[in-house]
């Protein structure tokens, strides 16, 4: 019996995903959604890590049938779960039902027969309150859930077409397309002067002007950037950009840190890095010791970071002439005089032979970053 399967265009589905009232599922694993996802999406995956590996290893080396009776005994096993957990993150009350059964049903004639029997249609309207379900391609995962949950009954529910990639192509073009605004200022200035301080705080004082390039990749920038902080992937950095891109910037003004194309392991878009080249430079200044108290905040505000720190700083320690202690200075304690070796030894001299060249319209000493913050702007709106 042929059922069909409304779907949406990830275009169609947009304003979802800043309406209160919508919700995404995405029905990836976990190790899927980890990489990226539509923002605001919620993981409730049909298959975890290590049996989708195995279904994929069987597509790959059996045949497509004995991925699928795979996957349908772990669909079997899971799918009480699974319907459970996308009820409670959307409002819905389960009927009464053998979801087993209704499974074993659904699958008993094999993929080539349930992919004839499930066909996706163009959904005619889509409801306020929509519940959007989406795998990675939009194929048998999604349609086979959402034609379950709307037997049961759940009328609310719609697949996205062409899933988790859709949206990918989406933030790829979007970004391709991005126009920056008419006036980009570039925060420069020495290691732990304090620029992600004085970035934060312009964010506070004038919301929406700036762009925390640093925070989406959670990476500061530097071989020890990734103490402390999370770094996420090329396409979770670039899906956070996407975000924060449509959303604008009041006054046609963006701020941004000086980086190097790379922070950390992911690059910035090539639109979004050609407006940092053109952009207006602010210089940062801080005194030896605010700079140390900066970076030594940063390093430390994590103790379980500590074994991953001392790993870097041997890294660190190999790149500089003579190979100082900086892991040994780690374990005794001495984090003033540590830092201070790494600024005037390590971080100092890369910066400068970077910065030669360059032209800054203001200087601005961030020994206070509310101060430097509001410096920042008054020299921004007398460009303006």
């Amino acid at each position: 019996m042929t059922a069909q399967v409304p779907f949406a265009s990830f275009d169609a589905v947009k304003d979802l995903l800043n309406d209160a009232g919508g919700c995404v599922i995405d029905l990836r694993a976990p190790s899927e959604y980890a990489d990226d996802h539509v923002p605001g999406a919620v993981n409730v995956p049909l298959f975890e890590d290590m049996t989708r590996s195995f279904v994929g290893l069987l597509y790959k080396q059996f045949s497509p049938e004995a991925a699928f009776q795979e996957g349908r005994a772990a669909v079997v096993e899971r799918v009480d779960g699974m319907v459970q957990e996308i009820a409670a993150h959307t409002g819905w009350t389960v009927p009464p039902a053998d979801l087993r059964g209704r499974v074993i049903a659904m699958t008993e004639g094999g993929i080539v027969k349930m992919e004839a029997e499930l066909m996706p249609v163009p959904v005619e309207s889509i409801p306020d309150d929509a519940v959007v379900l989406h795998c990675a391609r939009g194929g048998l995962r999604s349609r086979s859930v959402v034609a379950l949950l709307r037997v049961l009954g759940f009328e609310r529910v719609i697949g996205l077409e062409g899933g988790y990639r859709a949206y990918r192509q989406s933030v790829i073009q979007d970004l391709a397309g991005w126009t920056p605004p008419r006036r980009v200022v570039s925060l420069r200035g020495l290691t732990g002067v304090g620029k992600t301080l004085v970035l934060r705080e312009i964010e506070r004082l004038r919301p929406g002007w700036t762009l925390d390039l640093e925070g989406h990749a959670g990476h500061r920038s530097s071989l020890l950037g990734m103490v402390g902080l999370e770094p996420v992937t090329q396409k979770s950095f670039e899906s956070q950009l996407a975000e924060r891109a449509s959303r604008g910037f009041p006054d046609d003004v963006m701020v941004v840190e000086g980086e190097s194309r790379k922070v950390g392991d992911v690059i910035i878009p090539g639109p979004i890095w050609e407006s940092m080249g053109k952009a207006t430079n602010v210089e940062i200044t801080a005194s030896i010791p605010r700079r140390i108290q900066v970076l030594a905040e940063d390093y430390l505000r994590d103790p379980s970071a500590l074994p991953l720190l001392r790993e870097q700083l041997v890294a660190v320690a190999d790149r500089m002439e003579g190979k100082p202690e900086l892991p040994e200075m780690l374990d005794r304690g001495e984090i003033g005089p540590l830092v201070q070796i790494l600024l005037e030894r390590y971080y100092d001299p890369l910066y400068r032979r970077s910065e030669e060249g360059k032209e800054y319209v203001a200087s601005i000493d961030a020994e206070d970053e509310t101060v430097a913050a509001e410096r920042v702007i008054e020299a921004i709106e007398r460009l303006r």
